[in-house]
Parts: C-alpha cells; sequence; structure tokens
C-alpha cells in the first residue's frame, strides 16, 4: 500500500458525525421552543415532554452512534483517525483488535487499541458502502486492517 493513505471510512462519515445531528437537534429544539411558546401562564405537559425527547435525543446523539464516529485512512504502517478538527497517527502495531457490527447496513467497524489515545481506546467507523453481500459477509476492510496489522507486527495471521 505504498503512497499515500488509503481512506477506510465512508464519505458520509461527516454527514453523519455532524451535520445529522445539528439537524436533528436543531429540529427538536425548535420543537421545543414552539412548545413553550404558548400563550398561556405555564408551559404545558407537552412541552416538558418535547423538551424531554429533545434532552434524550442530544445525549443519545453524543454518546451514541453519531458523535463517536471518525474518519480512518491507513498505510503500511500507520491509521490516520480524525474527529474532522485533530488527525492523530496510530502505529498499526498499537491495533489489538478490529470487529464490526453485522447487525446494521453500514456494518460500523471497531478499532481497540492497546494503548490510550486522544481519542481513547475505542475508535468506530463507518467504513465505505458496498452494494452486494452487506448483510451475509465480513466487510473487506477488516480483513484488510487485521492483514495490515499482521504484516506491521510481524505476526505468521492477523492477531487484530
Amino acid at each position: 500500500m505504498n503512497g499515500p493513505p488509503k481512506t477506510l471510512s465512508s464519505s458520509l462519515t461527516f454527514y453523519s458525525k455532524v451535520l445529522l445531528p445539528i439537524f436533528c437537534i436543531g429540529l427538536f429544539g425548535v420543537g421545543a421552543l414552539i412548545a413553550f411558546s404558548s400563550p398561556y401562564p405555564s408551559p404545558s405537559p407537552v412541552a416538558w415532554i418535547v423538551l424531554s425527547v429533545v434532552a434524550v435525543g442530544a445525549l443519545l446523539l453524543v454518546w451514541g452512534p453519531c458523535i463517536p464516529l471518525k474518519r480512518v485512512r491507513m498505510d503500511d504502517r500507520t491509521l490516520y483517525i480524525s474527529n474532522f478538527k485533530t488527525e492523530i497517527a496510530v502505529p498499526l502495531r498499537d491495533v489489538a483488535e478490529v470487529t464490526e457490527d453485522y447487525g446494521t447496513r453500514d456494518h460500523p467497524v471497531t478499532i481497540r487499541l492497546h494503548s490510550d489515545t486522544e481519542f481513547g481506546t475505542k475508535i468506530v467507523f463507518i467504513p465505505k458502502q458496498r452494494w452486494f453481500g452487506w448483510w451475509w459477509s465480513s466487510h473487506p476492510v477488516v480483513g484488510e486492517i487485521r492483514g495490515a496489522v499482521a504484516r506491521a507486527t510481524g505476526a505468521p495471521t492477523a492477531r487484530a
């Protein structure tokens, strides 16, 4: 894999990580403002329900599937991980495990690291989409990372 790092994550990562949460929280936030701006002296129970849904939804986005997503690139020796503000370089030999979630169309990939980084020890990204075989087989990027880790560590088989 000589040359510039290869992008492993989907081009929709920025949309999923940044734009979707802003849109959803903004839309429901406007709904909460409308619910609280009733002509009655005190907010109705519906207003409090809407506000609760906005708060829970925002927390789920922050700790759930959207905000933790990272942009991931890789060359022969290094993973380049970005949150679109900061990019860090992690040697492939620091990868402890590579797994994926078969339960969703996006097949999120999780990379666990041996040591802590600015982004923690767990990196989650959405790989590039594929049109066929997505629900019954492992995404090829998982094998690609495992193979690169094996070569970087000198392991006879992929340990990651």
